[in-house]
């Protein structure tokens, strides 16, 4: 695979740059992976690049001009770049993925939905704070909404299990920090909105449009979303 095959903009010259891997932690940079140096809320990722290109790193993705011996490209956000590229590298999905957001309630709707459809004997797996949960394939998680690699190389594991319905839990920060961009979402739930995380979103609506970009951004026009006529929040997601 070659970095054109998971990056929109690379210049010619560095299209045919090979790729064995992905990765925002330079401590698993293998050789030939591409870095992500994604800023977080304390520190910048491209304090790490050195370490990265010493462990063999062969290019680097930022949203900083950094001159460096090897390619350095440039993108608006790394952490958009990053999900697109882990789609892109695993490339085997789910067909069905419903994702499910709210302050309240994404855990037990996930729930529903999985016993549900076990019920009815259909393959089905749930991702969220209960972690990966399926008949033929467990794994523990340690956020909400995992990263975009984990999440695609998990889904990419249950699609090889022959499993086709995928319910996750969207949480604010996972869908804020863009790790559940670049996936085909055919269903999106949403439960309520009360106060939680301002700590993160520092207001409502920050808070609020953090869930909104699930149906504003992450849902094709042929996708079905699912609330309640109730919530407050509904003639605005009607709108949408």
């Amino acid at each position: 695979m070659y970095l054109e095959h998971l990056i929109k903009s690379v210049d010619k010259k560095y299209k045919k740059i090979p790729i064995s891997g992905i990765s925002f932690d330079s401590r698993k940079v293998k050789k030939r992976n591409i870095f992500f140096a994604i800023d977080g809320n304390k520190i910048s990722g491209s304090k790490f690049i050195h370490e990265a290109i010493f462990k063999g790193a062969s290019a680097i993705i930022s949203n900083k001009k950094i001159k460096h011996k090897i390619p350095c490209v440039l993108v608006k956000n790394v952490r958009k770049s990053l999900a697109e590229a882990s789609s892109k590298f695993f490339k085997k999905k789910p067909s069905k993925i419903i994702a499910v957001t709210g302050t309240n309630g994404k855990s037990s709707v996930a729930d529903f939905f999985y016993q549900i459809l076990s019920l009815n004997k259909i393959p089905v797996a749930s991702i969220g704070t209960l972690g990966i949960l399926s008949k033929k394939y467990k794994k523990k998680n340690y956020l909400t909404s995992p990263d975009p690699i984990s999440l695609h190389k998990n889904l990419e594991t249950l699609a090889r299990n022959k499993i086709n319905h995928v319910i996750l839990e969207a949480s604010s920060h996972g869908l804020e920090q863009k790790r559940l961009d670049h996936l085909n979402f055919k269903i999106g739930i949403f439960t309520n909105l009360s106060h939680d995380h301002l700590d993160y979103h520092k207001n409502m609506g920050s808070y609020f449009n953090s869930k909104m970009h699930l149906f504003k951004n992450l849902l094709n026009k042929d996708s079905k979303i699912i609330t309640d006529e109730e919530n407050k929040e509904f003639k605005f997601i009607k709108k949408i």
